[in-house]
């Protein structure tokens, strides 16, 4: 048996409940660390932003899945439906910091997202994550069908992308950072042009 089946074994066994519990403790974690001071001195600005960055990384991770699969053999399909609603948690979560602690009012909330394009991008990319969230369950794949659920479950794509684009606009100046996450979005995509169309449902 090589490594990489044993590794899909071990994986295997790995139930989505427990990816849900382990992704409980990095917002408490952050939290705390802002009420106790230790993000600084602008800790919503900082907590609003770990938790968005957080939630691209692990949007870029669930991307990764199916290509890992096709061109490495390391298969973690099993986690990919719990992973896509984990990351949707922490851009609600991201979003709610922003709504609630930063900006509070409402009238000022509907202006920065008219006036501020990055605003824009990241609440377009929200929008279009909350049907794939809630589609993320095994009744609504039968209500939909295989075929319809993938064609929905496509949005990941366009609602990635344009997550990249807010972090990379929300940059001040020239940061090599963003435009990392933005290249390896890209380079993503592109590889799952090369991959086989029919694939199963996870």
């Amino acid at each position: 048996m090589t490594f990489v089946q044993k590794l899909n074994m071990t994986l295997g066994r790995v139930p989505p409940w427990l990816l849900y519990s382990v992704a409980v403790v990095p917002p408490v974690w952050l939290l705390w660390l802002g009420m106790t001071g230790g993000l600084g001195v602008e800790p919503i600005k900082e907590l609003e932003h770990k938790l968005g960055e957080l939630a691209l990384q692990l949007f870029i991770a669930t991307l990764a899945i199916r290509p890992l699969r096709e061109w490495v053999g390391i298969n973690l399909m099993k986690q990919r439906r719990a992973l896509g609603v984990i990351t949707f948690a922490y851009v609600a979560l991201h979003l709610l910091v922003w709504l609630v602690l930063d900006v509070g009012i409402l009238s000022e909330i509907w202006a920065d997202i008219v006036k501020r394009p990055y605003i824009t991008v990241g609440m377009a990319a929200f929008a279009l994550m909350i049907p794939l969230a809630f589609t993320s369950n095994n009744l609504s794949l039968r209500k939909l069908g295989p075929k319809k659920w993938r064609s929905l479950h496509k949005l990941t794509y366009p609602a990635v992308l344009l997550g990249a684009l807010h972090y990379v606009m929300l940059a001040k100046g020239f940061q090599l950072e963003p435009l990392i996450y933005m290249g390896v979005v890209l380079a993503l995509l592109a590889l799952r042009l090369k991959l086989p169309q029919k694939t199963a449902v996870a």
